[in-house]
């Protein structure tokens, strides 16, 4: 039989360096879940956005933020934006995964679409940072994939940012410290993603999702021992 995750205590938290833990009693059934990391640049986003609409069995988990909406963002697909006030009422009742608040924005993962995802029998896929992947795997260490994607190197990606235009010099600096920060947590993940071919990297990535979907946690033990028996 498929195993139950007993998520009590669920709703975990990060403000800065501290972890906080609000009380909230769950029972959802094990599968998988897919946490994906890599920088702005780096091509997750276009890895990500193809994987979707190619594969059926999956439910990307979209974040509610409280930051404003950025110019070519649509609420629902890239963000749910929501008032700082719902944020927070949300926090006291227990509804997020996990949450952040970041310069002075919060940011989430509501819990009610992705049980329903869950009981649909859906791979549940985070585009998360490195601390919020840490704060995942204090709950759910045994039913995660990691996944961590990346440009061949720093030089690479800050032309990657630069080519974008979006951001300002200082801003490109800022994200390239942070992702040499990021890169000291590679060998947390299960899997390490190269970008600098996008069919190649896609290719990977399909296949990590493959060998997800053949993994012996996802079968009906019992069942198939009977059926096995019995021919």
């Amino acid at each position: 039989m498929q195993e139950i995750i007993s998520a009590r205590n669920l709703s975990l938290a990060y403000e800065r360096d501290e972890i906080v833990i609000n009380s909230v009693n769950l029972d959802i059934y094990a599968n998988d879940f897919v946490f994906i990391t890599g920088k702005s640049g780096s091509g997750k986003s276009t890895l990500l956005g193809r994987l979707l609409k190619e594969e059926k069995d999956l439910y990307f988990s979209i974040s509610s933020t409280t930051r404003a909406k950025r110019e070519g963002e649509v609420d629902g697909v890239d963000y749910y934006f929501i008032k700082e006030d719902e944020f927070k009422s949300g926090i006291e009742k227990g509804e997020f995964l996990e949450w952040a608040q970041v310069h002075k924005n919060y940011y989430g993962t509501s819990l009610k679409p992705v049980l329903a995802a869950l009981e649909a029998g859906k791979i549940v896929i985070f585009d998360i940072d490195v601390q919020g992947f840490h704060i995942a795997l204090e709950k759910f260490r045994s039913y995660i994939t990691s996944v961590f994607i990346t440009t061949a190197n720093k030089k690479e990606l800050k032309k990657r940012l630069k080519n974008r235009g979006t951001d300002s010099d200082e801003t490109i600096e800022n994200r390239l410290m942070n992702a040499v920060g990021e890169m000291e947590h590679i060998l947390e993940y299960d899997y390490f993603l190269v970008n600098d071919d996008i069919e190649k990297s896609y290719k990977g990535l399909k296949s990590i999702l493959r060998a997800m979907r053949l993994k012996s946690t996802k079968i009906d033990l019992r069942r198939v021992i009977d059926e096995w028996i019995d021919c």
